[in-house]
């Protein structure tokens, strides 16, 4: 089973994202911050991340940039999922390292043909 770690602050969209993914067949768990998801990741990387980019702690950003400078052997695939939807911070986002970019609000359908285009679905 693939696993999928949903990090958004609001605990309403990871709620929703948990019940698609699980749907999907994947295990899901959830961070509400950027720190809280790297934590998790250093102790067991999933296989795809869906992000939030406003977060307080530690931003969507900021973790992207941690998570590409960790020590993680097992890349996992980044979705970011957000309401900012302008190419400059798409570009930004891809730049980073995101694989994919999807906006809120999102469906089981958006959800699924991003994953599928990362290779996760």
């Amino acid at each position: 089973m693939k696993t999928c770690l949903v990090v958004d602050d609001s605990k309403v969209i990871r709620k929703v994202a948990r019940h698609i993914l699980e749907t999907m067949d994947f295990a899901v768990s959830e961070a509400c911050d950027g720190r809280e998801a790297l934590d998790a990741c250093m102790l067991a990387a999933p296989d795809v991340i869906l992000l939030d980019w406003n977060m307080p702690v530690m931003s969507g950003m900021d973790f992207l940039r941690a998570l590409r400078e960790s020590t993680i052997v097992k890349r996992p695939k980044v979705v970011f999922c957000t309401t900012e939807n302008g190419m400059a911070y798409i570009r930004a986002a891809i730049e980073a390292g995101a694989d994919e970019y999807v906006m809120k609000p999102f469906d089981r359908d958006t959800l699924e043909s991003k994953l599928q285009i990362v290779g996760m679905a």
